[in-house]
């Protein structure tokens, strides 16, 4: 679970938590349930409070959240720090405190908001990033939030401006590293529609750094940040 941190205008700023502390003590059946067929580790000094902590910063740094989705793997990590306002997109709020209303949204733990978060909700306003729909956030440095739904109603991008460049986090809507090979089938029913279109971004945009939400710690060593 790749989560980023940025040295934001007030704060540091983060884009996903990852699961929680309270995740790994106490395992929502989700993440039991995966656990069943797969083996997913659960060493809390993976979290993201506890990377963050290793890198100096205390909770209290964090003062901004913006979530690509909501499911356990991506907010469940939002109580641990209390103080940081969160910023997601309006219907994928929507659907985490709503009905389900297809498969994917088995993945939302609702306990990940009990602490009642200072939360802004988005939507698009006409605005673009590079022939996206996207919605500017009011951050430093520059944010965007890029709807890309499909993997959950509400899923989207963030793209920050870096001084490199740009970097395009575009969560659970491709695959890892975008060059894994997967049926597009597959593909349609758990990313969403949006892979095709993101490789050919990829391939016009050399330059720009683009992450997925589930990626090998190698394609980091082979690629760089």
């Amino acid at each position: 679970m790749l989560c980023l941190l940025i040295e934001g205008r007030d704060g540091l700023m983060l884009v996903d938590t990852g699961p929680g502390l309270a995740d790994y003590r106490q395992p929502p059946g989700i993440v039991r349930t995966f656990q069943l067929a797969t083996r997913v580790p659960l060493d809390p000094r993976e979290s993201a409070l506890r990377q963050v902590e290793a890198l100096g910063y205390p909770a209290a740094d964090v003062k901004h959240i913006i979530l690509t989705h909501m499911h356990f793997d991506h907010c469940g990590g939002l109580a641990d720090f209390p103080g940081a306002e969160v910023h997601v997109h309006q219907r994928e709020w929507e659907a985490f405190h709503g009905r389900p209303g297809r498969w994917t949204d088995l993945a939302y733990v609702r306990r990940h908001t009990a602490h009642q978060p200072r939360v802004h909700c988005y939507e698009e306003s006409g605005e673009e990033w590079f022939g996206f729909p996207a919605v500017r956030l009011p951050l430093e440095p520059e944010v965007w939030l890029v709807p890309l739904f499909g993997h959950t109603r509400g899923h989207c991008g963030v793209a920050i401006r870096t001084g490199a460049g740009w970097h395009f986090h575009v969560g659970d809507a491709a695959p890892l590293g975008l060059e894994e090979y997967v049926p597009a089938w597959l593909e349609r029913l758990v990313l969403g529609p949006h892979v095709p279109r993101l490789r050919r971004f990829r391939d016009d945009h050399p330059e720009m750094c683009i992450t997925t939400g589930h990626m090998w710690l190698d394609d980091f060593a082979a690629h760089g940040p």
